[in-house]
């Protein structure tokens, strides 16, 4: 898509819903077929950039977006001065990690959050997942940043990459 692409709205999709089968399908049987052991850090990217997409104000619309695009009930547990904790429900959630407990991976939703959350906070934020396989079957998602690395809200987050890149490879060669 370029720059000038509608991305699509759930107010477009009125009622209109796709079986859990189909969907559990692509992204549990298809998805990995294609990206092979790369599968998780490339939905954990493709989460940050969708969220780019969908830029979000608060903690709420997370929430709000999480429960539209079917990804579980997402309820902020703790937030701290560098860290804050979600945990994510659903029925599908439940199914997802009782069906494939070894592999199965919310990569795609942790990129969206780190990414939403960075750019709520002002800060680089990384998020990660932990998956309770116990009674209770969910995903915890802990985002964490830094207060000292703030971001440049004015610059695409590929040249931010590049120039702490370029920065950190400068400081290195003296």
């Amino acid at each position: 898509m370029t720059r000038g692409d509608i991305y699509p709205q759930p107010e477009h999709f009125g009622d209109a819903s796709v079986p859990a089968f189909g969907y559990e399908l692509i992204r549990n049987e298809l998805i990995p077929e294609l990206l092979g052991e790369e599968t998780a850090s490339i939905l954990y990217w493709s989460g940050r950039k969708i969220a780019r997409h969908y830029p979000l104000d608060n903690e709420e619309q997370l929430a709000d977006f999480f429960t539209q695009a079917g990804w579980g009930t997402l309820t902020m547990l703790e937030k701290g001065k560098s860290k804050i904790t979600f945990d994510c429900r659903s029925a599908l959630i439940e199914s997802r990690i009782k069906d494939h407990p070894e592999s199965v991976s919310f990569a795609l939703e942790a990129g969206f959050i780190a990414e939403q959350m960075q750019r709520i906070l002002g800060f680089m934020a990384e998020s990660y997942t932990d998956i309770r396989k116990g009674r209770e079957k969910k995903a915890l998602f802990t985002v964490k940043w830094d207060a000292k690395d703030p971001i440049d809200r004015n610059t695409e987050p590929a040249t931010r990459t590049a120039r702490k890149k370029m920065k950190n490879d400068t400081l290195g060669s003296f």
